[in-house]
């Protein structure tokens, strides 16, 4: 394993255990006493402390250490888990994030950085040294409770595929100095081969090891949980008996007098034990192992007890790891792009067999198509990760603004396992952090406010994600005091952007505020006021291909929904053709296919038809594109639905199902509205992807426009 590798997994784990932290925190906070968060708080840094130490990281190690003692004394019971506290272990995490960030600058801490670490790290001991109104008693209390140091022998035995695996067997030394004083250490090299026969990147060490500390045996041996596997582990308690120590000479491969004269410099046993005991032992043949355990057992209960409940924990959780990998991202989008080519290829082989007159060739070139579609299908799940991660991070958000803010705001999620693509998932978080802050800061009233309303004092803010016609449709709403038509409608005069007078639906009031420079606040404050931020929260989902939606009731509420598609890689399509223009529409929005009546096509200028007792509007792509020629003798229209809305495509030839590789537009047609890409045909033609909601918005608008004398006047 390449060290840069092991390290990269050590700062993701770390980030997410980070993450993991601050969930817990958060649910502690809303819920004191809870054990299961507690613990999850003292595993993560735990763990993070651990991994840090592993690999010499000594001010994440020092910093962890602290935060640890904390968490110990809170999982006791001795300390109490209030706000204060909290606060304070947010604020440690976020400290800790900022390390794992600097790993490998130099130094890791930069002033700023160290004066908040030494100013944390006080804050932490003033909750240890000085609970409640104590602060005179409490150092000495501390120290009395504190857990006398005694001796404890390791001893350890690397494999040989110690360093292959990336670890450092120098490491787990250095960091088990930290739990306590290393009395006395002896290399055994017995194993070390002549040097012709030497394999350097095998590992034959070991050592004897003689730790003073107060640290119980659960915790000397999470020293070594990394490398537990990979190694030969005993941990003699202080005053073992001397049948323990002569079995534990007898369990190792090398000569009794030499293992011994190391537990005598150690302390461990005197020189009159080791002689008795080994004569002992020739006398009588010695105990099963087994006895040799049950009989420490009796001795070290509590200890064995808490160490096979660890080790169960250990092995469930590598039985987790081992049905899961880790893949860099880089190599994922490499693979999806050479699927995409596999596809565009697969498309044009099957038309090619389709025209050719060899016998079983159009059935194996479908065959082969199933299965390049089966291998796109399992392809794009490897991205699809569920947003609940991404919903959980605004838990934070939402309590820290709520406090600036002085309000009592509950955030609310659902559909947290609802799947979509790594890349929009990535790309989904600023504009998300705009409209939920967006909601704090505007939506949600004051509680005072809301209380003369007749509203609850708490207000809510609800993050929302659901599958709806093949795209994922993602909502943020608020009970709030929802949006004020009339001055969106001031400021918006005031900027110029309409002219007094102008009559304007309430959809288009509320599209106003997503106009660069748009803002209603009178203040500027930390969050808002400059009117920056909504503009671009509408850019950044146009540009993955999405919609944004408002819907708003005063004194109700707002809601704002995000329409995306499931991945920007590969969708299935549905291939139209319109005079000699080929247009691919996503499979996800077609609803059915029917013939365009005599009746409808000689009335040039009816756009909509009868179907099955309900008014369906259509367009008709030739007018729209601009596209020239006559239409054909028999035209077929495209029912298309987006949004719970339902329009008609008008088109000349229906040439079937087609996966689509998906190519970006340039830049020269960004703006262009209605299409949102490309993709390239077996034949080597290319035909633009056709953007459904945009269509049937233009077509509602366009009805709007005709039923509206209003809007026609303008």
């Amino acid at each position: 394993m390449n060290l840069d590798q092991v390290l990269q997994t050590f700062l993701a784990e770390c980030q997410e255990l980070c993450r993991e932290m601050e969930s817990a925190l958060l649910v502690l906070e809303s819920e004191p006493g809870n054990d299961e968060a507690i613990n999850a708080i003292f595993r993560a840094a735990h763990t993070i402390k651990g991994s840090a130490g592993l690999f010499g990281f000594e001010d994440l190690v020092a910093f962890t250490h602290v935060m640890e003692n904390v968490l110990d004394h809170v999982r006791e019971g001795r300390l109490p888990a209030d706000g204060d506290l909290i606060a304070l272990l947010l604020v440690c995490g976020d400290h800790i994030s900022h390390l794992i960030t600097r790993v490998g600058a130099e130094p890791m801490l930069d002033p700023d950085a160290r004066t908040q670490q030494e100013t944390l790290i006080r804050r932490l001991e003033g909750h240890l040294g000085a609970p409640g109104h104590h602060a005179s008693v409490a150092p000495k209390a501390a120290e009395q409770a504190r857990p006398a140091r005694v001796n404890w022998h390791v001893s350890l035995r690397f494999g040989s595929e110690v360093f292959r695996n990336g670890m450092d067997p120098a490491s787990f030394i250095r960091y088990l100095s930290t739990l306590g004083d290393i009395v006395a250490l002896t290399l055994i090299d017995d194993a070390l081969p002549e040097a012709a026969e030497m394999d350097p990147e095998s590992c034959y060490l070991g050592f004897e090891i003689t730790l003073a500390t107060g640290a119980d045996k659960e915790t000397i041996e999470g020293v070594f949980e990394f490398v537990r596997d990979d190694c030969r582990l005993t941990i003699l308690p202080p005053d073992s008996r001397v049948s323990d120590c002569i079995a534990h000479i007898n369990a190792l491969p090398e000569g009794d007098m030499r293992l011994g004269e190391i537990l005598i410099q150690s302390g461990a046993l005197t020189r009159h034990e080791l002689e008795e005991g080994l004569r002992t032992q020739q006398e009588a043949s010695p105990p099963p192992l087994g006895q040799i355990l049950v009989e420490h057992q009796a001795v070290q209960q509590p200890v064995v007890d808490a160490a096979l409940q660890k080790q169960k924990q250990v092995a469930e959780a590598r039985s987790q790891e081992n049905n899961t990998i880790r893949v860099d991202a880089a190599k994922l989008d490499h693979l999806i792009t050479l699927i995409g080519e596999l596809v565009t290829a697969g498309a044009g082989t099957h038309q090619l067999a389709q025209r050719s007159e060899v016998t079983g060739l159009p059935e194996a070139a479908s065959a082969l198509s199933r299965l390049v579609e089966e291998v796109r299908e399992s392809a794009l799940k490897l991205r699809m990760v569920q947003i609940g991660a991404t919903f959980n991070r605004f838990q934070r958000v939402v309590r820290d603004v709520s406090r600036d803010l002085g309000k009592d705001i509950r955030l609310i999620i659902s559909g947290a396992e609802t799947e979509l693509d790594k890349s929009v998932v990535e790309m989904i978080g600023d504009p998300l952090t705009h409209l939920v802050r967006n909601s704090l800061d505007h939506g949600i009233e004051r509680e005072d406010v809301r209380l003369a309303a007749g509203k609850p004092g708490r207000g809510h803010v609800r993050l929302h994600a659901f599958h709806d016609s093949g795209s994922i449709v993602i909502e943020v709403s608020d009970d709030g005091k929802g949006l004020d038509r009339d001055r969106i409608l001031e400021k918006a005069v005031e900027r110029g952007l309409v002219h007094p007078g102008q009559a304007l639906s309430d959809h288009e009031i509320h599209q106003l505020i997503f106009e660069p420079g748009f803002s209603t606040a009178d203040q500027v404050t930390n969050l808002s006021g400059r009117g920056v931020g909504m503009d671009v929260v509408k850019r950044d989902i146009t540009r993955l291909r999405g919609t944004l939606e408002l819907e708003s009731v005063p004194g109700k509420g707002s809601t704002f929904r995000i329409r995306l598609p499931l991945t920007l890689a590969i969708i299935d399509g549905f291939l139209v053709g319109v005079g000699d223009a080929a247009f691919v529409i996503p499979l996800d929005h077609v609803v059915e296919c029917l013939e365009l009546s005599p009746d409808a096509k000689a009335e040039a200028d009816r756009h909509y038809v009868n179907l099955r007792g309900t008014v369906l509007p259509f367009i008709r792509l030739r007018e729209t594109f601009g596209i020239p020629g006559a239409a054909t003798g028999r035209e077929s229209i495209v029912v298309i639905q987006a949004g719970g809305q339902r329009s008609g495509l008008v088109v000349d030839a229906l040439m079937g199902e087609f996966q689509t590789v998906i190519k970006p537009l340039g830049p020269l047609f960004s703006g262009l509205k209605g299409i949102v890409g490309s993709t390239i045909l077996g034949t080597g033609e290319v035909a633009l992807i056709l953007d459904v909601p945009a269509l049937i918005h233009k077509e509602t608008h366009r009805e709007a426009l005709a039923s509206d004398p209003r809007l026609q006047a303008q």
